[in-house]
Parts: structure tokens; C-alpha cells; sequence
């Protein structure tokens, strides 16, 4: 019945689809897609890329049409797309071109941590606003911030609604509205005040500890009896036989483990009986069960929250500051911020566009890497060409150097894709005071080395950089790395350091430490508090 067959967005067909496509149209052969594989970014719902890629094997004589010009994008930005794009081989390659040439390169950030990637997107977005540097003012829907991850979001939130920049979440709840964060307040919010009623309801029975929806509402019958909270009336109703015996025995249990984290919360740091409370009451390990696709999403937003309550000094505070963060207008906002992932963002398009988060781990998603592995980079690497893609005027990438996770600082790599992107686009500035070439870059290198060549057409500036890596590095000047002129990453001056082993030295970031080697003026400097970290001696002071 089927003589002509139209199939859009053929890069996101799954197997199914595709073996019906075939049985549909090998009779008449009259079949027409429309496609970018480039944009295949679904994989993780099915989607197979390779239907695309094998298309004219699958219907021989296929006449295949490039639709190359470009509408949205200036030149720069393309030319970064196109560039980092062409280190997957897994592709028909395409040469993307546009009349609307100049516009400002692709901006690159290096910063020191999450909190000055979010005070540097802030306030860029908000000299946008107001049109400094010689530009027309942007109206704030017209500026989109495309994160790889969820639990980026907590940082920009908090940051709008300090600065008071209005801001929705596209495609999810905000930040602290996502169900596993209200649950987790709960629980601190009960341990705080036992008297909050809402929050007993919340997590009297979440997750599943065996007391149901009609235990619970005989609860609040006898709290409004006796003129008591809920929880009160929990400790009654434990002692009687009004509940039956398997429910009162869940519900002992609970008020036993409430008790002690009660205890608990006196003298131990909030951030800490955060994670107490949802280890022990089993929330993580029901998370760590749940084979839906959202539950690794909710366990890292998890993860998120306790790393944002050390800026805190009590956990009173910190229920305080959620809030007033909460009492926020959350009706739609005409003119707002758009916060979104980059998978939420394809389709769309934006004048501005902050890409941030582009660090080894975060982007490339490390869970991709250790569950597809190269296929899953490929994938990753994509994602990052619909993420530039979206811009029509300006993108601007940031990656930070050290992230706080429960309490401690970590190093973190810029992501590869950083060093895929052509220098001809970028404009590139670090305030990291790294240098190239760490243990961390020379596993990086060694992962590209596995990777067998893609032939003779092949030979990207990234790819060549990768390669490079290994190699002892030319003489660079420090004053332009550091002043952005095409380079990512501080590296160090031929001259000898004024620091020797066994220094004591003073970092503004790292506090205290001890140089543990220097070589020329990178040193090794194990931190008193952050642990064994690799700068520059100007970014130092002797103690």
C-alpha cells in the first residue's frame, strides 16, 4: 500500500524500525531519509547510528544529498563544531559552510572551581543583559546554559537566585523540586523539627519499609485525636496493637534509626549526616537497584546536595537558605535564563549559548565511557556538536580544575574535547596556573594511542595535539598562554624555579603545603588540606 516511504530524524531509528524499513520498502525501493548523523545522540533509548551509516549498502543506488549550508551558526562556530566532529569515525562527514561569516570565536574558560564557573556565567549573562562590550543587549530567554549532567544545575540555580536573574529549567523540576532532594530534606527537616508533619508523611515509608498508605493515615487519626504531631503519635501507635504487628515493627525500626541520627546530628557535620541518613535508611542502595534509566541521574543529584551543604555552617541554615530558595517565584517566567541538558537542547537554537562542565569524567560522561567505550565516546562527542551547534551568535565553553566532592577538592581534566577544538576558532584563556602533561594527560595520550589510525584523511588539529602529547613540548611563552592566544593550559618556562624540594609554600586556593619536586617552574606540591596538587611557582608564595 506503502509506494513512497519519508523517514525524518533516521539517525534515531532503533532496530526495530529499521527492520521494518526494510521489509517495507525493498519492493519498491522507494524510500527518502532525512537525517544527521552527526546529532545521533540517543543511543542510550536504542537508537542506532549505524542504520544511517549503511544506508546506501542497505539500498544500492541511493543518491545521497548533503545539505551543508548552515542558517543558524557564524563561521567560528561551526568551524569548532566541524573540527571537533571530525575525530569520530563513525560517520559520512559533511562540510558545514554559512553566509554569515566573522562573529566572535568560540570562547574558552579554564577556572579554578564549580563556584567561579557559576559567578563567571552569571555574571557574563548578565553584562549580555545589559549590552556591554559594544553589543545589543540580549533579553535573558535569549541565553541558554546546556549542562551534560542534572546535578549541574544546583550551582547556576543558586547563583540566579543571588543575583536575582530570572531563570527556568527546561525539560525538569528545578534543582531542589527533584523528588529524591525533597525526600532528603525531609529527613533533615524531621531530624531538625519532629514536630513537621509533612515531612514525617514524606518519608515515614520511603523508600518501602513496610507501612502503608492506610498505617499511615490511622497515624494522623490518632495524632489529630490527641492533639499530637504525627510523629508523637508514631511512638504511641509502636506500643499498641491499634497497627498490625509487621507494620509496627517497620515503624519501630524507623523511629529507632531516627533517633540516632537525631543523636547523631549534634555533633556531627550536616554534609556527613546527610549521607548517614540516606545510606542507612536505604534510599542509595533502592537507588543503586533500580534499573530505570533515571535512577544513576537521581543518585549523582544526590551527591550534588551533599556537596552544596558544606558552603553552611549548620544544617539550620542550610533548611533555611532551601527555603528561601523554594519561596522563589516559580510561575513561568516570559523573559528567563534557560537551564537545560544538552540531550533536552537539540532542536533549538540561541544567540548566546554557555556550555559548561567540560572536564574528563563530567563530559565525556564517564559512565558512557565504561559502558559502550569507544562507541559511547563517539556518542559523547556528538553531543558536544548539537551543544556548539546551538548557538546562532556566541558559545562559550568552561571547565574548572578542582570540584568538591564531599568535602574534599579533586583535580579535574579539561575534557578532550577542549583540546579537539581547532585553534582558529577559539579564543582560549586558563586562570588554573596546570600545566600539560601530568600522569592524568599522559593516560589520557595512552587512550589515544590504542586507538588504531582512521586513515589518511584523517588528520584533525585535535587529533595531531593528542598525538603530540608524548612529545617534550616546544619552549612556550607563559604571558601568552596565560593571555589566551590559542593555548588551554599553562606550561612552563625553560628557566629553572626559585622553589626546591622540601619548600614550604602558600597557594590563595590550596592553603599550606610542601613541594614535594620541581621541575623548571612546574612544581608538585602536596596541599596540607587538598592533597598532592601540580601548579606553576607564580602561583605560589613561600611560607
Amino acid at each position: 500500500r506503502f509506494r513512497y516511504i519519508l523517514v525524518d530524524e533516521y539517525q534515531d531509528t532503533n532496530v526495530a524500525q529499521y527492520l521494518w524499513l526494510r521489509l517495507l520498502g525493498q519492493s519498491r525501493g522507494n524510500v527518502c531519509c532525512v537525517g544527521d548523523d552527526d546529532q545521533s545522540i540517543y543511543g542510550w533509548r536504542g537508537a542506532e547510528v549505524d542504520n544511517i551509516l549503511r544506508f546506501e549498502k542497505d539500498f544500492p543506488g541511493a543518491k545521497v544529498i548533503r545539505l551543508e549550508r548552515n542558517y543558524r551558526s557564524t563561521a567560528h562556530i561551526l568551524g569548532a563544531a566541524s573540527g571537533l566532529i571530525a575525530a569520530n569515525r563513525g560517520r559520512l562527514g559533511k562540510t558545514l559552510w554559512t553566509e554569515a561569516e566573522g562573529g566572535a570565536k568560540v570562547r574558552v574558560r579554564g577556572v579554578w572551581d564549580g563556584e567561579a564557573e557559576s559567578r563567571l556565567v552569571a555574571e557574563e549573562i548578565e553584562r549580555a543583559h545589559r549590552g556591554e562590550r559594544d553589543e545589543a543587549p540580549l533579553a535573558y530567554r535569549d541565553m541558554a546554559i546546556l549542562v551534560r549532567a542534572s546535578f549541574q544545575m544546583r550551582a547556576f540555580e543558586e547563583r540566579f537566585v543571588l543575583m536575582s536573574i530570572p531563570y527556568t529549567v527546561v525539560g525538569g523540576p528545578r534543582f531542589f523540586e527533584r523528588a529524591e532532594i525533597r525526600d532528603a530534606h525531609a529527613y533533615l527537616r524531621l531530624v531538625q523539627s519532629p514536630d513537621d508533619d509533612l515531612a514525617f508523611e514524606r518519608i515515614v515509608n520511603t523508600p518501602r519499609r513496610g507501612i502503608g498508605e492506610a498505617s499511615v493515615q490511622k497515624l494522623f487519626q490518632i495524632a489529630r485525636a490527641s492533639g499530637v504531631s504525627a510523629l508523637a503519635a508514631a511512638r504511641e501507635a509502636a506500643l499498641t496493637d491499634e497497627l498490625p504487628a509487621r507494620t509496627r515493627t517497620a515503624l519501630a525500626n524507623f523511629l529507632r534509626d531516627l533517633d540516632r541520627w537525631t543523636a547523631l546530628s549534634r555533633d556531627t557535620h550536616h554534609a556527613r549526616l546527610t549521607e548517614t541518613i540516606l545510606e542507612e535508611s536505604g534510599y542509595t542502595d533502592a537507588l543503586r537497584a533500580d534499573r530505570t534509566p533515571t535512577a544513576q541521574t537521581r543518585l549523582e543529584n544526590l551527591k550534588e546536595l551533599v556537596q552544596s551543604m558544606d558552603a553552611f555552617d549548620t544544617l539550620q541554615a542550610y533548611l533555611e537558605h532551601v527555603s528561601l530558595v523554594m519561596d522563589m517565584d516559580r510561575g513561568p517566567q516570559a523573559d528567563a535564563v534557560q537551564i537545560m541538558t544538552l540531550h533536552s537542547a537539540k532542536g533549538l537554537e540561541f544567540p548566546l549559548v554557555f556550555l559548561p562542565g567540560w572536564e574528563e569524567g563530567v563530559f565525556p560522561s564517564q559512565r558512557s565511557l565504561d559502558e559502550t567505550g569507544e562507541k559511547g565516546l563517539e556518542e559523547e562527542r556528538r553531543l558536544a556538536y548539537v551543544g556548539l551547534t546551538r548557538a546562532r551568535k556566541s558559545a562559550r565553553i568552561s571547565f574548572a580544575a578542582n570540584r568538591l566532592v564531599y568535602g574534599r577538592w579533586t583535580s579535574q581534566l579539561p575534557s578532550r574535547f577542549v583540546d579537539e577544538l581547532p585553534e582558529a576558532h577559539v579564543e582560549a584563556v586558563s586562570e588554573t596556573g596546570y600545566f600539560s602533561g601530568g600522569p592524568g594527560m599522559q593516560a589520557a595520550a595512552s587512550r589515544w594511542d590504542e586507538t588504531p589510525a582512521f586513515g589518511s584523511g584523517y588528520d584533525s588539529p585535535g587529533w595531531r595535539r593528542a598525538q603530540d602529547r608524548g612529545r617534550p613540548a616546544a619552549p612556550v611563552n607563559r604571558k601568552a598562554v596565560i593571555e589566551g592566544e590559542g593555548k588551554l593550559l599553562a606550561v612552563s618556562d625553560p628557566q629553572s624555579s626559585a622553589y626546591s624540594r622540601g619548600d614550604r609554600v602558600f597557594h590563595q586556593k590550596f592553603g599550606y603545603g610542601r613541594v614535594l619536586a620541581a621541575e623548571g617552574s612546574k612544581l608538585t606540591v602536596a596541599f596540607d588540606k587538598a592533597g598532592e596538587k601540580k601548579v606553576l611557582d607564580s602561583f605560589v608564595a613561600k611560607a
